[in-house]
C-alpha cells in the first residue's frame, strides 16, 4: 500500500496561480505537475473559499500532539528493548 503524497503550501499556491494564469485547463496543468486534475480543481475550489487561509495546515493540533507522543513512545521503546538485552546479555556473561 502506496502512502499519501503531501504537498507544501508552496506547491499548491503555485499550481492554483500556474492555473488561473495561463490559458490551459486545469486537466493540462494537471498534467504538467504529475498530479491529479481533481487534486488541482480541490485545490482552486480551496483557494477560492477560504483565500489567504487555504493550505493552512495538515491537521489540528491535537492531533500533531498525538502523532509526537506516539513518535516518542516508539523511540522509548526502542530504547527501552535495547537495555534489556543489553541486561539480559551481561547477566549471561558474568554468570
Amino acid at each position: 500500500m502506496s502512502k499519501r503524497r503531501r504537498y507544501s503550501e508552496e506547491f499548491k499556491r503555485g499550481a492554483v496561480e500556474h492555473a488561473r494564469q495561463s490559458g490551459v485547463s486545469c486537466a493540462q496543468v494537471a498534467r504538467e505537475l504529475g498530479i491529479a486534475a481533481s487534486l488541482l480543481t480541490r485545490w482552486k475550489r480551496e483557494a477560492d473559499a477560504a483565500g489567504q487561509q487555504a493550505f493552512g495546515g495538515m491537521g489540528s493540533p491535537r492531533d500533531e500532539e498525538l502523532a509526537r507522543v506516539k513518535r516518542e513512545l516508539a523511540r522509548v521503546k526502542k530504547e527501552r528493548d535495547v537495555l534489556r538485552e543489553a541486561a539480559t546479555y551481561f547477566a549471561r556473561e558474568s554468570s
